[in-house]
């Protein structure tokens, strides 16, 4: 019985992230914050080689584990590596705060979800914010795990050490604008096809929106410039019935966004239904790979 997969989710949605400094991705980033200070060079090259001397120790690791442990150390896997459930369990207390006028601990929940300043954001930035990262997240976090899932430990293990990664460097700042450029391409090769299996669960969470997701994700998503993000988003906003996108404060400055869907700007009261959508695409995409891996074992048996 191919128990790996499943028995991750349930963990997950049990336990949530553990966190704390003791946590896979936790010791991987320490990991990978020294190996980018011996390998740092503002060149592409060097990243390059970065990517490979950070995922390949935790890869071989994940390989060596699941040939002796395929089920277990999948199923360990899954429940430190998926973030989905620690991802509602946020959403729901940035609710909370917003509702109750706590704007300074709203902003302590910011970095929790993305990289943008808390100290620029208001009640309306932060809602925006939290929309925009749950639907984003959704994918990174929870869709592409479970899509990898399918393949074993190893590969969940590639996606989460890639996309740690791409957090920690693939910015567009100049520091690392050539530095991070594989880290960055890499996670969003990866991320391709678990964010459109996330933008088509969010087109059949739409209803009758359906074909406002439709038209967002052709028209919206290809000004965006992250090509998964875009598909993510607009079919959230969609789905939502609001509108994504505009100036954005990061760390490295203000980006111009573009404009996702139709309707008014999210508020705090969009927080719950963004968290419900999110619960739904990532139930979908749970029952879609328990039924790819069972065909996918059957054709390699």
């Amino acid at each position: 019985m191919h128990w790996g997969l499943p028995c991750g989710l349930v963990l997950d949605r049990m336990l949530g992230d553990p966190g704390g400094k003791w946590h896979p991705v936790a010791v991987f980033g320490r990991y990978a914050s020294l190996v980018e200070s011996h390998m740092y060079r503002p060149t592409k090259l060097a990243g390059v080689a970065y990517v490979v001397a950070c995922v390949a120790p935790p890869v071989a690791f994940g390989a060596i584990a699941s040939r002796r442990f395929p089920q277990t150390s999948l199923a360990l896997a899954l429940a430190t590596l998926l973030g989905g459930t620690t991802l509602e369990k946020t959403g729901v207390r940035m609710h909370a705060r917003l509702e109750s006028g706590d704007l300074v601990g709203a902003r302590e929940l910011v970095p929790w979800l993305c990289s943008r300043d808390p100290s620029l954001l208001d009640d309306a930035g932060i809602a925006r914010a939290t929309v925009e990262s749950l639907a984003e997240n959704t994918s990174d976090a929870a869709s592409a795990p479970i899509f990898y899932a399918i393949f074993g430990a190893p590969a969940v293990v590639l996606h989460r050490a890639v996309n740690t990664l791409d957090a920690m460097v693939g910015y567009k700042s100049e520091k690392y604008l050539e530095f991070g450029w594989a880290a960055a391409k890499l996670d969003d090769l990866l991320a391709w096809a678990p964010a459109r299996l996330t933008a088509i669960m969010h087109v059949c969470a739409s209803g009758e929106n359906w074909g406002k997701a439709v038209r967002a994700w052709r028209e919206d998503a290809p000004a965006h410039p992250s090509p998964n993000a875009g598909p993510v988003e607009a079919t959230a906003a969609a789905a939502l019935g609001v509108q994504l996108g505009g100036k954005t404060h990061y760390s490295y400055g203000i980006e111009m966004r573009p404009v996702l869907g139709r309707g008014p700007a999210p508020d705090a009261s969009t927080i719950p239904k963004a968290v419900r959508l999110s619960r739904r695409t990532q139930a979908s995409m749970a029952l879609t790979a328990i039924a790819c891996n069972f065909v996918y074992r059957r054709l390699r048996a």
